[in-house]
């Protein structure tokens, strides 16, 4: 069961964002994160066994991480392209 999670944070200052991004180690279901330019702030690539198991890791886990302000998540339909390698020639 994979959703993107976009998080956007209370404050931006370095500490606040040093917090939040050591924090994310922890959390072993999120298996992507991406800090972001703009709003929101990071997107992070969850997988959890059901949705269940999601809604309770967004609930004590997620919206507990250091400094958040804002989650909002989109649930993923279908994987179309995954581990393609870079185009790098």
């Amino acid at each position: 069961f994979s959703s993107l999670v976009f998080v956007t944070l209370r404050e931006g200052h370095q500490k606040a964002v040093a917090d939040f991004e050591n924090a994310l180690p922890r959390v072993t279901y999120i298996v992507q994160a991406q800090r972001l330019f703009g709003d929101p702030d990071y997107l992070l690539m969850v997988v959890t066994a059901d949705l269940p198991a999601f809604q309770k890791l967004y609930d004590e886990e997620l919206s507990r991480l250091p400094n958040v302000q804002r989650l909002t998540s989109t649930l993923v339909m279908k994987h179309v392209i995954t581990d393609r390698p870079l185009p790098l020639e």
